[in-house]
């Protein structure tokens, strides 16, 4: 039996196996993935290791690559299965995660419950789950879905023994042609190298609560995560998404041609300088300067050119990133709140409305409720900012020159 403390990651894609295996490894974890994908798990465990290319321009090779970290000694299980429940009941197990996907939390639940019940009869240990998901409130909306399936003494072994820490974590991890790189598995994958992964510490559970009993190398914990969470979301978040959709309605391909694009890094700064960042410092105190090192240390990142991430992956599911809460109106309504003039994140909204993609449902679903309900109403529907309102009008004026725009060019 290994003497290493054991962490199961739900989803070996490019997240997973990028940004939060590798933590995991380097921290002396031994990390096994679970997945739906059997022949991706038939890979893991016939060639148990990769490699990770950190792909960035400074101080790089003429291709950006700066250096491959080796992840070794990984094992698979499919998370369909029984070896799933037994690898929960594992007594060296200390830590489960995620990043599946916001709605597959739905279908991880009972495997989880069943697992947390399976541990609690084998007289396991304490252990942490932390769903790593973009999304605000991840780990919390999955507590609710496990916390449903159990009852009994179950349910009140786990309250004991089961935390659930939400998070915010942020790594670029584009699409990566391993061939391309002259990789030596199909499993390797290309991050960028800065990374961030925030953690709630009064939710974890432990021989100290608040701490991890193997802590995770380049984990911060914090008791103030909301703080992190809109400082994340209407920032990094809010920036990309406006690179990608000016970018994409002048035809430019990936971020890092979209904020060479003097007009739209323009639009970027603003939107993130002068309006989000000016309602972050105010509501969570953060210092101005600090702030907006942090703003410049973004750009950056979107300006680099090994990452070549692509402005349709970034623009998916516009819907969702127009979400009153989330990265485009989320940011404004705090504007709003706190009396700030916004000029540049309405052009931000206005540039995801003119965001038409034939194969993204959400793109095609927007641009067929703005031909039946009008652009007005249904700019009131979806960011609940009253019709008439300085914003509305706001966002009305730019989605129209950035139609004409779009026609002219």
């Amino acid at each position: 039996m290994s003497v290493k403390p054991r962490a199961i990651h739900f989803g070996a894609g490019n997240i997973g196996r990028g940004f939060i295996a590798p933590l995991l490894s380097q921290s002396g974890y031994h990390v096994v993935f679970t997945d739906v994908d059997k022949d991706l798990i038939d890979t893991i465990n016939d060639e148990k290791a990769y490699g990770v290319h950190i792909l960035d321009t400074a101080n790089g090779g003429d291709d950006g690559e700066k250096e491959v970290q080796e992840i070794i000694h990984v094992k698979g299980v499919l998370s369909t299965g029984s070896d799933l429940i037994r690898e929960i009941e594992h007594p060296k197990l200390k830590l489960i995660t995620t990043a599946v996907g916001l709605p597959i939390l739905d279908k991880i639940a009972p495997a989880l419950a069943k697992g947390i019940k399976a541990r609690r009869a084998a007289g396991g240990g304490t252990i942490n789950i932390i769903a790593c998901e973009n999304a605000i409130g991840a780990t919390r909306q999955l507590a609710e879905k496990v916390r449903k399936l159990l009852d009994g003494e179950d349910a009140d072994w786990a309250a004991q023994h089961v935390g659930f820490a939400d998070c915010s974590v942020d790594r670029i991890v584009p699409p990566f042609n391993p061939d391309e790189r002259g990789a030596d598995s199909e499993l390797d994958v290309g991050v960028e190298e800065f990374f961030e992964w925030v953690v709630e510490g009064p939710a974890l559970k432990g021989e100290r609560d608040g701490k991890l009993d193997v802590p995770i190398k380049g984990m911060t914990l914090t008791d103030n995560l909301a703080a992190y969470n809109e400082r994340k979301l209407f920032t990094l978040n809010a920036g990309h998404a406006i690179t990608a959709y000016l970018g994409h309605l002048k035809g430019l391909r990936t971020v890092d041609q979209s904020i060479a694009d003097a007009e739209i890094a323009a639009v970027v700064r603003g939107a993130l300088h002068g309006e989000a960042g000016k309602a972050l410092c105010r509501k969570h105190k953060f210092e101005e300067k600090k702030h907006g090192e942090y703003i410049e240390k973004i750009i950056a990142r979107f300006e680099n050119a090994a990452v070549k991430d692509d402005v349709v992956r970034v623009g998916r599911q516009p819907l969702r990133k127009l979400g009153r809460g989330d990265r485009l109106v989320g940011p404004a309504r705090m504007c709003v709140e706190y009396g700030i003039e916004v000029r540049h994140l309405p052009r931000g909204i206005a540039a995801a409305l003119l965001y038409h993609n034939e194969e993204d449902e959400q793109s095609v679903e927007m641009r067929t409720a703005i031909e039946e309900k009008g652009l007005e109403q249904y700019v009131v529907e979806l960011t609940g900012f009253e019709e008439g309102s300085d914003v509305h009008k706001e966002i009305l004026k730019a989605y129209a020159e950035l139609d004409r725009q779009k026609k002219v060019a």
